[in-house]
């Protein structure tokens, strides 16, 4: 006799992050009833956490696999250099979004989903310095042929897959997003960040120290082995 699989559940903020769309956007695709290629509409929910609709991982990843090309998918940026530097701003507008905020909010809510700058470049007095942050038209179309979502173009690289993390090691040893993400059993680092940005992780919330001597991972948060394993066993209740 065949065993049932258990779904992997995930929320619209944790689907959003896969796919490289909002929550709202998830929502709309549910309650609008938006069908794909395949005649299929979105896909009901299975389950909830507290307020917040849960979906069968496997049967949402399916329905947009059959999903019709989006807008980005066919936006064509204009011919420039490949070594051209581009700000945030600017880099938004390349990509296609209507938004210029755009690559900011991805830098700023969902570390690990966007490329790092090509440059950092340190502006402003001593007062009040600032940063200014810019890409490399090459780093824009090696992420647009790989980013998640229906955009994803036939022989594109994969995303690298998140670390084997061992759940008996050094309760105290510090650990980055991609360690967490693994530990707490999320698809993607992507799908991490985002749920940590709308709050569905509130262990995580306090950092237990940032990353040092780690050249472009200077800065970014880390959380013991302990706090991410209480969140797990939190999360699984």
């Amino acid at each position: 006799m065949t065993s049932r699989r258990e779904p992997r559940l995930a929320d619209a903020a944790e689907i959003a992050a896969d796919h490289g769309l909002t929550p709202a956007r998830i929502t709309g695709l549910y309650t609008g009833r938006v069908q794909n290629t395949a005649g299929k509409t979105f896909p009901e929910p299975v389950d909830k956490r507290g307020r917040a609709r849960l979906w069968d991982r496997a049967e949402v990843d399916e329905w947009f696999a059959h999903r019709a090309p989006a807008r980005l998918a066919e936006h064509t940026p204009p011919a420039l250099p490949p070594e051209t530097l581009l700000n945030a701003a600017d880099s938004s507008r390349y990509l296609g979004y209507k938004n210029s905020n755009q690559v900011t909010t991805f830098v700023r809510d969902h570390p690990g989903y966007f490329p790092e700058p090509d440059v950092v470049e340190e502006m402003g007095t001593a007062e009040n310095p600032y940063r200014r942050q810019l890409w490399k038209v090459q780093t824009l179309q090696e992420w647009m042929a790989t980013r998640p979502g229906s955009g994803r173009r036939a022989g594109a690289r994969k995303a690298p897959p998140l670390p084997q993390v061992p759940v008996d090691g050094d309760p105290e040893e510090l650990l980055g997003a991609s360690q967490a993400a693994a530990l707490l059993g999320f698809k993607s680092i992507n799908s991490f960040s985002s749920s940590l940005s709308q709050g569905n992780l509130p262990l995580l919330k306090e950092t237990d120290g940032l990353a040092e001597n780690a050249g472009r991972q200077n800065g970014r948060r880390r959380w013991t082995r302990r706090r991410i394993l209480e969140q797990a066993a939190q999360r699984s209740r």
